[in-house]
């Protein structure tokens, strides 16, 4: 399953953009937003500062 961003949680900070290695999460009304591109690896959860991103 993709990787899913808490909305309340999200503070906007890009970090998981630049760790996502398939390009896989944007930015959407100042949050992060995870797309079809996921390959589901994790990487974004152990960025995020917050903890805003977890695997389902």
């Amino acid at each position: 399953m993709p990787a899913k961003v808490n909305k309340d949680t999200c503070t906007g900070c890009e970090a998981c953009l630049s760790a996502c290695p398939t390009e896989a999460i944007v930015m959407e009304d100042g949050k992060a937003k995870v797309t079809d591109e996921c390959i589901d690896c994790g990487v974004c959860v152990d960025e995020c500062p917050v903890e805003a991103i977890s695997m389902e």
